[in-house]
Order: structure tokens, then C-alpha cells, then sequence
């Protein structure tokens, strides 16, 4: 599953990563953290690239080309997985790559990464590149990445140490890296359930066959034989040298569809099946899977075999990468149709389909910043993990900000309050004693709500997705002055603790259904990012935390509590602690599960 990448640093004649910097910068990082600008805290796994583009780095636009970008990214991010493992480390994956702008020749590109998080012989490392013009001291973001490596040694098994997040920053990415590598271990069911669920729809027949290229003249195969350069001390290939051979085959292919010189937009995640040594023979193929109105999709395989006469090939990695075809303006041009082969061929056209609509909902859902999220997003097979993911990791980011403040204590219920951007949050604290996976599992279950919470009349389980997630229909009674009550559909996201320190979390937000649709009975409510984390303080004592991201809907009512002019929050919170106390052995035997 894996691909070692090891201490590739002196590559390419620009390089302003010396070892001799490298060595400083560790002894900066892991002495009293002070970096050399005179900063006071810098993470001790970080570490940061800096290159010049060169000719002889550029393509035949005068641009840096992806694969160069992606030995300089996986190396870096490399350097940082073993600065915190302090043995040789492997990279495992590569999440989602956007790229948001090009860099030209004469520009520096500046890669800063650093580990997220560690498991027990994982780690997920963050990546930040922008580029810089020298002379007009202009900056861009060109994309982030995430990879995960895996730390490695021949003799004994590795146990990693934990990270300690000290930044807000910090404490968010490691808190959501949880939820992430849950994501991508789920990777491969999401497609194979949309595929299997859903149908992909096409209009092949209906398309101009005059602008049809077939599928087979894209096709494309190289060889390459892995050398000494190309791979680390230990033998094994660089996964960014892999992953940049990759990418030249993909935009040979891209090319004999457009007869012209394409652009890589994203790159779907790389995942490495198995390892590769100097003298292999790995053999890449590409093949353009489908051409969109302005974008296409390459899918590249890559397999090695170690002799000629060898008949089995390895698996070593498949990706699929998007291009597009700009014109003068930078604006992508529209592409010809592509027509594929019966059998294989047209399997792959839809299956490209299916992945162009889990990269939207991703792309959509997971990458964009929480104010940019509407309050409801629809609900679909399709796009469960991603939604689930966003529910989880908006109130793990809620849960980490640093600026909550005390506004009142009443009978040791705290209620803290924050002002960030376009929103005034809450949060409700207490010690219960009651055990934390019993608490979670009374509290994970909306059916039960009404029993201590009055703003919840009637709780209606829609689905039960799987064992984790669930959609209620939610009713209300009337509040505020309204003349109508209101009902909410509510994505119900439970997690149990990843790792000792880890909280219960059971996390809130509105979605859409077709089946449940605004009605005039009700007033249609909406809760973006709300729940609770709950954290094992002891045996039979458990911290009991609520937050909620106020909503407009909400927000005179939320206000008044805060003020100090309503006691309706402090009521609630003792109803649910009183729940929680009296049916604290009514699951007991369920307990067992988790």
C-alpha cells in the first residue's frame, strides 16, 4: 500500500534546501521551538522548501510543470513525517489536489508542511504551497494537499508519539484529521455504492458524432526503469517521482483528445497499493475516460515487474486527474466528445460520471470555508460521507476556537459565548456523573429529546443511514412570537473517540429531502453546525459540552439567554443532566458495544 520516499533533498539545481539548513532548522524546531526570523513558537515537524523555477523545471507553456511541483510537494511532506517519526517514512496516500494557479518561470514556489496528526504508525501531514514573483513581490496560493505517511523500520514495529496542538490552528487540524482518515477508509464504498445505487446517466446517443474522438486514441504507455536517483537509501521509489510520471502520461493523453496543450485542474487521491524498488520496470497507462463540456478525466495506472520475461505485474497505483484546455483570456475552451469502446470503455465513461459528481460534492462540501456552506445542503447516497464528514469537522473546528468567554456560571452550568465572523456561537458545560458512553448513547438518540428538552415536541427517525448517522424529522412548538411552529430535518453524525483525550461527538446540521418538504403547517428552521462533545473526566464522570452556531432563525432567542434576561438555556441543560441521571443504567448492556 505504500511508496517510500525517504530524504530526496538534493534535487534540481535551484534548490535553497540544503541539508545544512535542514539541520539547523531541525535544531531550531526541536530545541525551544524559536524559529530564526525571531518568531516566538514554530511546530516542531514543520518544514519549508523554497525553489526556483527553472527552464529546465517548465513545460511547453513556460510553466512549472504538475510533476516537478509534486516530487518538491511528497518531498517535503516526507521531511516532515520524519522529523516527528525520527526513522524512514513512506507515503501511503495523497488526498485531493486543486490547483488554483500556475507558476512561471523566474517564480519561487515556497512548500510549507507539517504533521496534522499521529496514529499509531500513521501520520497525516498538511501541505501549503503558494509562489512568489520576485520582483513584484507578489504572493498566490497555488493548493493545498494532504498525504498521509506511514513511519517504517525493518527491525521493531513503530509506535508513533502523539502530536500536542498548541495553535488554534493546530488544535482544529488535529482535531478533523480524525475525522478525514475515517474518509478516506470509506473512500473506495463511496464509489462503489454510487455506482451500484444510483444510475449514471448519460447522452451518448444523442451527442454529435462529428466532434467524437474514440476512447482508443487517447491511449498511451511508457515504461520507465527505476535508477538509483529515483529512489531513496533504502531502495525504494520516490512516490513523487512516481506520481510525476504519472502526470506525464496523463497529459499525453489529455493531448491527443484536445490537439492541444492542456492544463491539470485536480487530481483525485493517489493511493499506493504496494512498493516499488530500483529495477523495476513500471509501466504506465492512460486513457481518457470522459470529456465533459469543458473538462476531461485521464485515468492512469501504474504496475511494475522486475524482469523481462515475468508475466505477473504489480499494482502499484491508480489516480485520475482533470484537465482543461484555456485559451488566450486563461478561459477553458470546449472540448470534442469522447466515444468509447464497448465494454471496459464505456464502463469507465460513466464511471467518470460518477466520480465527476463525488468531486463536486467534495469539492463543494468539504473544502469550502464554513460561511461559504449554505444552511441546508440536499441529502443523497451519494454524497453521505462527505456531508457526514462536514458535520463532524464543523463542530470539532467549533469545539477548538480559542476566544470563548465566560458570560455566566449558575449551579456549575457555565455558558460560554463567541463572536467569529458572521456568527454568535454558545456553549453549555457541566460534570454529569453518569459514564461517557452511556451519556453518548442517550444523547445520540433524538428520539429521546423530548423527554428534557422542550423545544423538541416531536422526534421522527426518516432513515437510519448506517450505525452512525441518522435523519430526524423535527417538530417544535411555537417560540418567539411566531404564529407557527416549526420543524427542522437534522443530519444526526455520531462519533466514538478516536484516541485517549478524543471526546463523544454527536453533531447536528439541517439537510434537505425530497420527501420532507416545506410545508404550511410549519416554519422551516435550520441549524448549521450544533451538538455535543462529551469527555471522560473519571470513572462515572463525564464533561457534558453543548455548542451551537446561532443561526438567524434563532438568534433573538439566543441573545436574550445571553443577555442575561432568559434562564431558558440553564433550565434545559439541568432537564438534561436530570435525564441523563435517571436513565444512567437503563443502557447498560448495550455499553458493551463501545
Amino acid at each position: 500500500m505504500i511508496q517510500n520516499v525517504g530524504n530526496h533533498l538534493r534535487r534540481g539545481l535551484a534548490s535553497m534546501f540544503s541539508s545544512r539548513t535542514s539541520r539547523k532548522s531541525a535544531t531550531c524546531a526541536e530545541g525551544d521551538g524559536a524559529m530564526t526570523d525571531g518568531e516566538g513558537y514554530r511546530n516542531p515537524t514543520e518544514v519549508q522548501m523554497s525553489q526556483l523555477v527553472l527552464p529546465c523545471h517548465t513545460n511547453q507553456r513556460g510553466e512549472l510543470g504538475v510533476g516537478q511541483l509534486l516530487k518538491w510537494i511528497d518531498t517535503t511532506a516526507c521531511l516532515s513525517a520524519e522529523r516527528h517519526a525520527g526513522c524512514p517514512c513512506v507515503t501511503a496516500s495523497m488526498d485531493d489536489i486543486y490547483f488554483e494557479h500556475t507558476i512561471g518561470v523566474g517564480q519561487v514556489v515556497n512548500i510549507k508542511a507539517k504533521v496534522n496528526r499521529a496514529f499509531n504508525s500513521s501520520m497525516e501531514v498538511g501541505i501549503q504551497v503558494s509562489s512568489e514573483d520576485l520582483c513584484s513581490e507578489k504572493q498566490w496560493n497555488v493548493c493545498k494537499a494532504l498525504a498521509t505517511f506511514v513511519a517504517h523500520r525493518e527491525i521493531t514495529k513503530v509506535k508513533l508519539k502523539q502530536i500536542t496542538p498548541r495553535t488554534e490552528e493546530e488544535k482544529m487540524e488535529h482535531s478533523v484529521a480524525a475525522e478525514r482518515r475515517r474518509m478516506r477508509l470509506v473512500y473506495a464504498d463511496t464509489i462503489k455504492d454510487l455506482l451500484a445505487n444510483c444510475a449514471i446517466q448519460d447522452d451518448l446517443e444523442s451527442r454529435d458524432c462529428s466532434r467524437m474522438v474514440p476512447a482508443e486514441k487517447t491511449r498511451v504507455e511508457s515504461v520507465e526503469l527505476v535508477l538509483p536517483p529515483h529512489a531513496n537509501h533504502q531502495g525504494n521509489t520516490f512516490g513523487g517521482q512516481i506520481m510525476a510520471w504519472m502526470e506525464n502520461v496523463a497529459t499525453i493523453a489529455a493531448s491527443r483528445l484536445c490537439r492541444a496543450h492542456p492544463t491539470l485542474k485536480a487530481i483525485e487521491m493517489f493511493h499506493f497499493r504496494g512498493p516499488s524498488q530500483v529495477g523495476d520496470r513500471l509501466v504506465l497507462k492512460a486513457i481518457v475516460n470522459n470529456a465533459f463540456k469543458h473538462s476531461m478525466e485521464v485515468g492512469v495506472c501504474v504496475e511494475a515487474y522486475r524482469q523481462e520475461a515475468e508475466t505477473h505485474r504489480r499494482h502499484i497505483n491508480s489516480a485520475f486527474m482533470t484537465f482543461v484546455v484555456l485559451d488566450e483570456d486563461d478561459q477553458p475552451q470546449l472540448l470534442p466528445w469522447i466515444r468509447p469502446q464497448p465494454g471496459d470503455g464505456e464502463r469507465r465513461y460513466r464511471e467518470a460520471s460518477a466520480r465527476k459528481k463525488i468531486r463536486l460534492d467534495r469539492k463543494y462540501i468539504v473544502s469550502c470555508k464554513q460561511t461559504e456552506v449554505p444552511l441546508s445542503v440536499p441529502w443523497d447516497p451519494s454524497n453521505q460521507v462527505y456531508l457526514s464528514y462536514n458535520n463532524v469537522s464543523s463542530l470539532k473546528m467549533l469545539v477548538a476556537k480559542e476566544n470563548w468567554v465566560l458570560s455566566s456560571e449558575i449551579s456549575q452550568v457555565r455558558l460560554y459565548t463567541l463572536e467569529d465572523d458572521k456568527f454568535l456561537s454558545f456553549h453549555m458545560e457541566m460534570v454529569v456523573h453518569v459514564d461517557a458512553a452511556q451519556a453518548f448513547l442517550l444523547l445520540s438518540d433524538l428520539r429521546r429529546r423530548p423527554e428534557w428538552d422542550k423545544h423538541y415536541r416531536s422526534v421522527e427517525l426518516v432513515q437510519q443511514v448506517d450505525e452512525d448517522d441518522a435523519i430526524y424529522h423535527v417538530t417544535s412548538p411555537v417560540l418567539g412570537g411566531h404564529t407557527k411552529p416549526q420543524d427542522f430535518v437534522i443530519l444526526a453524525s455520531r462519533r466514538k473517540p478516536c484516541d485517549n483525550g478524543d471526546p463523544y461527538v454527536i453533531a447536528l446540521r439541517s439537510v434537505t429531502l425530497p420527501t420532507h418538504r416545506e410545508t404550511p403547517e410549519y416554519r422551516r428552521g435550520e441549524t448549521l453546525c450544533s451538538g455535543f462533545c462529551l469527555w471522560r473526566e473519571g470513572d462515572q464522570l463525564t464533561k457534558v459540552s453543548y455548542y451551537n452556531q446561532a443561526t438567524p432563525g434563532v438568534l433573538n432567542y439566543v441573545t436574550t439567554n445571553v443577555a442575561g434576561l432568559s434562564s431558558e438555556f440553564y433550565t434545559t441543560f439541568k432537564a438534561c443532566e436530570q435525564f441523563l441521571l435517571d436513565n444512567r443504567n437503563d443502557l447498560a448492556p448495550s455499553l458493551q458495544t463501545l
